[in-house]
This record gives C-alpha cells, structure tokens and sequence, in this order.
C-alpha cells in the first residue's frame, strides 16, 4: 500500500494509506489554504492528544446488518485510498470501524441511522464506517453527528451495480467541535448514490464528499445545505471522477452566513477523463451572506479531457439578500425579520425538501429557524 501519484492537474494528486507519505500541512498548500490549521488541534500535524470519545449509537433496518468490525477486515479500506495527511492519520488510528451491509436485491424498509455522539473535545478521536449495497440493493442511511469531539474519520459507500443508496450526513457538533471527514463513494454499473450533507455545527468542520465511477450508468446527486455562524468555520471540499463512459453527476450546494468572522469554504472538483466519453456533469454553489464582516470562498474546478460529452457546466454565486425582494415584500405588510426568514427558507428550502427522511427534514428546518432567531436578536 504505497503512495499512488495522480497524473492529472487535480488538487487531489496522490493518495496513501501511509501518513508519512504527505508533508505536514503550512496551510500554503492549495488543498490548505482556506482551513485555519491552528483550530484543529493537531489533527494536521500528529500532534492531537488520542483518547477522545466519540461513542455509536445504531437504529438499523430490519434487513440491514450492522458490525463492528477491527482494523483486519478485508471489507475496510477496499473503495478509498486517504487523499490528505488527516485522512491517512484517520485510517492509521482508528481500532473499530462500523460496517452496513444490505443484502443483494433487498430494500430496506427503514432508515438505517449511526448517531455519533462526542463525549470530550479536548483530545482526539479517530473513526471508519463502511457502508455496502450489494447488487440492486436500496437503502437510506443517516449519519447523525453531536456532541464535542476532536474527530477525524473516514467513510465508504460501496454502492453495487444497479443498487441505490441515499446518504443524510448531519454535522450539528456542539460550539467546540472539529470535524475532519472523508466520505467516498464508488458506484458500480447502472447505480445510483444520492448524498446530502447538512453542516451547522461546530467551531472548524471540514467534510470532503467524492465520488468515482466503476462501470458506465451511474447516477450520483450531491446536496449540501450549510448555515454558518460568526466565527464558525465550515469547508466543503467535492471531488467527482468521471472516468468511464456514460455516467451523470450533479452537486448543488447552498449556505447561509451570519455575523462576523462567519467563514465558508466549497471547492469543487470534476474531472472528466479521457474515456469517460458521454459524461452529463453540472456543479452549482451559492452563497446567501446575511450580515457584514463575513467570508466566502467558492472555487468550482472543472476538468474536462474529452470531447464527447453530453452535457458539462459549474457555477458559483455569493451575495447579499436582494433588496428589492425585501421592498417587495414590505410593501405588502411583511415585517423586515419575516422577510428575511422567507427569503432564506426559499432559498435553503428547495434543498431542505429533497431530504428524504421526515425526522431529519424537520430537525433541519427547526435548526434553520433557530439560527434566524440568534440573527434577529443581535
């Protein structure tokens, strides 16, 4: 399990299992340069303190089978190989790992849930989870995290041909949270992953969703809703791989800031390679900035290494509330906090309603309006 170069002009350009084999991040790096390193704690640098708690809670299917699993396994490890010195001390440092096994041709009657519950912020936590559809398989999964934690993970989706799986990752830490986490999905012939990563909590959260292709046919859609508070830090880093013919992606990403020092991240990158004729791509990031004093960094990348395509596009747009929505609707009695919450449920809504998972959609709408209740009251 040596180092493996990448030889395209990508940001993700070598992968390892081997923490040695990446350099101790500066922040100069282009893969760093948004992430305060000094708030995670050493997680970087090999320098995190070991014995934080992060302790499981499973609510499973009843068709679905859950393991804890040590570090042998040969199912760990098989679909995703670490991209950055976190995730290699990630897979260096766990001891169990969670393994979700849903059966060839069956469809789980329920959501399968993992709630992550953080017991100590003051040292750090390592986790795997693995998750894998067999062949035309159908599941939901959630994965709930709280608590205060110093916490690096990695997660794999094994999604197998003609199998669909549907992914609800919930960041909702407490105020002293750091989360570092890799989550990967490799999709088989004709498979479908949907993911929706939901970001509020936590003091520094960096959540790095990708995707890659085994056969032609497969379908991914990556959703993110994100609500970042002052001094907050919330980085979204999407890789999406396309490297065999005829296969579709699309990512919508959307955030709101408020107050100052309130800092989000999306970078986006997709890769169309030479073979992966047929390819049907769009990437969208928008960014709804409430109050002054915040920041905004939205990079989408797209690399495109044929011509036979069907269809390849990216977008980004951050700016203020539109006034004239605003005028609009106080002209017509609204008062100017019920405008802004409109304005900012419409907008996050459209992303909130895909969720596909009652309790979740509304445990997110409640967080949505309470973050507009912290705003209304400064």
């Amino acid at each position: 399990m040596g180092l493996e170069q990448k030889p395209l002009s990508t940001l993700h350009e070598k992968a390892s299992y081997e923490v040695a084999d990446f350099d101790v991040p500066t922040g100069r790096e282009e893969e760093w340069r948004f992430t305060p390193l000094r708030r995670l704690r050493g997680l970087h640098n090999g320098t995190a303190e070991d014995g934080g708690k992060v302790l499981l809670e499973v609510e499973a299917a009843p068709e679905v089978t859950v393991e804890t699993v040590g570090r042998d396994d040969e199912r760990l490890g098989r679909a995703y190989v670490p991209a950055d010195r976190v995730s290699a001390q990630a897979w260096t440092s766990f001891t169990q790992a969670t393994v979700v096994t849903v059966p060839k041709e069956t469809a789980a009657s329920a959501p399968t849930v993992l709630r992550l519950r953080g017991e100590d912020a003051s040292a750090a936590a390592y986790g795997h989870t693995t998750v894998v559809l067999e062949p035309f398989a159908e599941a939901t999964v959630v994965l709930a995290h709280h608590g205060s934690a110093t916490y690096a993970d990695n997660v794999e989706f094994v999604v197998g041909d003609g199998a669909r799986l549907s992914v609800i990752s919930l960041q909702d830490w407490a105020d002293d949270g750091v989360h570092v986490s890799h989550q990967h999905a490799r999709l088989g012939r004709d498979a479908r992953f949907v993911s929706h990563n939901v970001s509020l909590g936590g003091d520094v959260v960096r959540i790095s969703p990708s995707v890659a292709y085994e056969g032609p046919g497969g379908d991914a859609e990556l959703y993110g809703v994100y609500f970042v508070d002052g001094g907050q830090h919330l980085e979204h880093r999407l890789l999406v791989d396309h490297a065999v013919p005829h296969c579709r992606s699309r990512v919508d990403y959307r955030g709101a800031l408020q107050d100052r020092d309130a800092h989000a991240v999306w970078i986006g990158d997709v890769i169309i390679r030479a073979e992966a004729e047929g390819t049907d791509t769009y990437e969208l990031n928008r960014n709804l900035v409430l109050t002054d004093g915040t920041r905004v960094d939205s990079v989408p990348n797209l690399e495109i290494l044929t011509g036979e395509v069907a269809g390849a596009g990216h977008a980004s747009a951050s700016g203020r509330l539109d006034d004239e929505h605003l005028f609009y609707l106080q002209a017509r009695g609204i008062t100017f906090d019920q405008a802004r919450r409109m304005v900012v449920r419409g907008f996050l809504g459209q992303l909130i309603e895909r969720i596909e998972v009652a309790e979740v959609r509304e445990k997110v709408r409640e967080a949505i309006e309470a973050e507009l209740d912290q705003g209304a009251a400064k």
